[in-house]
């Protein structure tokens, strides 16, 4: 683990925690198949942690179940210390809404909207009408990513770079302890991939938000704190 990382105290509650995770498709089926073997993995708070794997590793059914749209199969998954696998399907999506922030490898944004429309938006549908205080935290979060310049730019008038940094404000929006990001410079050239990890890295160490960063780039992964490798659906730190 690197030295950098601190954990805010010893008696802190994991946000995330993995037990005996498995995952299996088509059960009860002839080709029922496993692809998630007992995963074990706890992450604290403000802990970034980076996931490698070849495709078809099991990487993408991992992040899935940890974001909660996949069911496990078996074991237990604790979010800032709740049992998720007894949850109905309600609960869970407040749960993801509010806890757990996901940015892509494409940056999904709504390209007729602004800037400051994408990221406050998570929020708006929350609240269900416009308030003074949307307009503030996301003109805050693009200011820390360092687009203050671009907050009523159309999102399809941004670079590829700039786009990701709105993508990363808006996974923060909600005030998530968890972050998910999936590939998120997968698409990006060397100088923004750069710029867009070590802004997602010192916005969310500021904030003490945990991130799980999916990568194939090992120069990524080695400025993390920690690197797990998923092969054949089981990990290895």
């Amino acid at each position: 683990m690197n030295a950098s990382f601190q954990p805010l105290s010893l008696d802190a509650v994991p946000v995330l925690q993995l037990s005996g995770i498995c995952k299996s498709f088509n059960i009860g089926e002839p080709n029922e198949t496993e692809i998630l073997h007992s995963i074990n993995l706890s992450l604290m708070p403000g802990e970034f942690c980076a996931i490698i794997g070849p495709s078809g590793s099991g990487k993408s059914t991992l992040l899935n179940t940890i974001g909660l749209l996949d069911r496990p199969s078996a074991g237990s998954l604790r979010i800032q210390g709740t049992e998720t696998t007894s949850m109905n399907d309600r609960e869970l999506t407040h749960l993801r809404g509010h806890q757990i922030g996901f940015i892509f490898q494409y940056h999904h944004l709504l390209s007729a909207f602004s800037a400051l429309e994408n990221v406050y938006m998570p929020m708006f549908g929350e609240l269900g009408f416009a308030h003074k205080h949307l307009y503030e935290r996301a003109s805050d979060l693009l200011a820390s990513v360092g687009l203050q310049p671009w907050l009523h730019a159309q999102a399809s008038h941004l670079s590829g770079g700039q786009q990701q940094r709105v993508a990363v404000a808006r996974a923060l929006m909600m005030q998530p302890a968890l972050i998910l990001a999936d590939e998120p410079t997968g698409n990006l050239d060397s100088k923004s991939a750069d710029t867009v990890f070590e802004m997602l890295r010192q916005v969310c160490r500021v904030n003490h938000t945990a991130v799980l960063f999916v990568t194939h780039n090992p120069l990524l992964s080695a400025r993390c704190d920690r690197t797990i490798q998923v092969i054949d659906g089981v990990i290895l730190e």
